[in-house]
């Protein structure tokens, strides 16, 4: 099986990045190309009624600002192990349906994402992207875990 056009979902955090190495050996591996998508939650506010859209410009401004410094950050590390990557920022409201989504667009033969190691109640309230795209993707996903979260516990717990 042969890699030639890998997508890379990236988030501004580090644990993101991690997947960026990955995904960057792949590509010199198989002579691909690499493509960096930012899903921006193009409308996060929930109720009813009229008053909940007001700031709908600002926090999509300020949303894409911070994917834009998410893929120049994720960019510049790929460039440094040598790779030119395209980049992408998608406004979807629901994140795992942005990077299927990209992945049919660009027509994606792999996705490399990493996964946050969120545990417990966190994972079960926060959810797992990953592991929403692992489930729906039509091609290979290669997840690569970040380190494990841990909270504080009190001795003896």
């Amino acid at each position: 099986m042969s890699f030639k056009n890998i997508l890379l979902p990236v988030d501004g955090s580090a644990t993101a990045l991690q997947a960026a190495g990955h995904a960057v050996e792949l590509v010199k591996a198989f002579g691909g190309s690499l493509t960096l998508v930012c899903v921006v939650d193009s409308y996060p506010f929930t109720g009813v009624g009229a008053d909940f859209a007001y700031g709908q410009v600002e926090y999509l401004a300020a949303a894409n600002a911070n994917a834009k410094a998410a893929l120049d950050k994720a960019e510049e590390l790929v460039k440094s192990l040598g790779v030119t990557p395209q980049r992408k920022i998608v406004e979807q409201h629901v994140v795992h349906e942005g990077i299927l989504d990209t992945a049919k667009e660009i027509g994606a033969d792999l996705i490399v994402m990493s996964s946050h190691g969120r545990q417990g109640l966190e994972k079960l309230l926060l959810g797992s992207e990953a592991l929403r795209v692992l489930g729906r993707a039509s091609v290979p996903v290669l997840v690569v875990r970040g380190p494990k979260v841990e909270r504080d516990r009190p001795a003896g717990v």
